[in-house]
């Protein structure tokens, strides 16, 4: 779940770290009311989406009717496919230095990682294209934690000078946010330093995990949950588990571990998945459903089903998804993968009914869907061998 500025700010403001005096305005009126009171502001939109400011969505005024004009033309608009609806309005800060700092969730090093760059008030990856030595990393020990003295030792790199201290105190009270709120990301950008020798977070991204929800109602209410596709949500009403994505190669697997472990192995292959599909549990009986769902993505070129039979058995799920087969009569390339309890007369139902015969691994079905999928995309013949 990702938080709009304003509400990821209360957060830092909560922990001590400090923040532009603003207000939220929903309408001229009240972004001229807040301006009367700051002086000159900055009117932002509010909506959980980066590159706002290029979009048009921040801008800077000096007076009260200022701020109702920027106010006029950034409500209402569309910024990473939200409509926005407020604005916050804050006071403008003398900016003398701009940084960047940042927790995320590091799959590469399977932890928490400190991200620190002197090249604040950029997107973190253009920064890192202009000047990758300028991108400082640091892993940190879920059980250990964040100590002032490494934090330090960390920022010698840096040349902040007399400000390191200042920088690790923020990214301790950072990383105490990032541990309560089960964040997958909390990014300060820009951590400006001030004339006056302030040091003050100008934005605040936030994404909470969203199996988290739960530990966080309250806190969730001032969320915005990612929106959802229309088969995303045809599938939660049907209660399936789906995820749309941008590749190729459609996947309809059983149990999450396997869907995903899937997903890999078709990238693994120089493929692109077409979406997360999952009929664990009680799901494998909605085996029409889910094909359907599938199929109606028309960026897919080919099918990988990927069964392991376990607490359900291959045949009973291979049943389901027969049955469909035999009723939908779609004409794209499908790989079976069957293995596990049940598998045997799966791969019998599966010859007599459909006559497909399924791979002997994973890896060669998720290959042949690869191949198929851009051979379609090229216009050429499908090798189905």
């Amino acid at each position: 779940m990702n938080f709009e500025e304003c509400a990821a700010k209360l957060l830092l403001e909560e922990e001590g770290i400090a923040i532009p005096h603003g207000k939220v305005a929903t309408t001229l009126q009240q972004a001229s009311m807040v301006a009367d009171e700051i002086g000159p502001c900055v009117v932002k939109a509010q909506v959980p989406s980066g590159k706002r400011g290029k979009a048009g969505g921040i801008r800077l005024a000096k007076t009260p009717q200022e701020a109702a004009a920027a106010a006029g033309d950034i409500l209402g608009m569309q910024i990473g496919g939200y409509k926005v609806k407020k604005l916050l309005v804050e006071e403008q800060k003398d900016i003398e230095r701009e940084l960047y700092l940042a927790i995320i969730n590091d799959s590469e090093t399977r932890s928490p990682t400190l991200l620190f760059s002197t090249l604040g008030g950029m997107d973190i990856e253009t920064a890192a294209i202009q000047d990758p030595k300028q991108v400082y990393r640091m892993p940190i020990n879920i059980s250990t934690g964040l100590k002032t003295s490494c934090i330090i030792n960390f920022l010698q790199q840096s040349n902040l000078g007399d400000e390191k201290a200042n920088i690790a105190d923020i990214s301790l009270k950072l990383y105490s946010l990032y541990r309560r709120y089960d964040a997958e990301l909390l990014e300060i950008n820009p951590l400006v330093l001030t004339k006056t020798n302030e040091i003050i977070a100008l934005d605040c991204k936030f994404s909470m995990d969203d199996s988290a929800i739960q530990r966080h109602a309250e806190l969730a209410l001032n969320g915005c949950p990612e929106k959802a596709t229309k088969l995303e949500a045809d599938a939660k009403a049907l209660g399936l588990k789906y995820i749309e994505l941008d590749g190729s190669v459609g996947i309809l697997a059983n149990g999450a571990g396997l869907t995903m472990t899937t997903m890999d192995v078709v990238k693994f292959y120089g493929g692109k998945p077409a979406n997360f599909m999952e009929i664990g549990g009680e799901a494998y009986t909605k085996g029409k459903p889910a094909l359907e769902l599938v199929l109606a993505n028309k960026k897919v070129k080919s099918l990988v089903i990927n069964f392991c039979g376990a607490f359900a058995r291959c045949d009973v799920m291979a049943e389901g998804i027969i049955a469909a087969w035999e009723e939908i009569h779609p004409t794209l390339p499908i790989f079976f993968s069957v293995h596990g309890t049940g598998d045997e007369e799966a791969r019998k139902m599966l010859k007599q009914r459909l006559g497909i015969s399924p791979y002997d691994t994973m890896d060669q079905a998720c290959e042949a869907a690869v191949k198929a999928a851009q051979a379609s995309e090229r216009g050429g013949e499908i090798d189905r061998s």
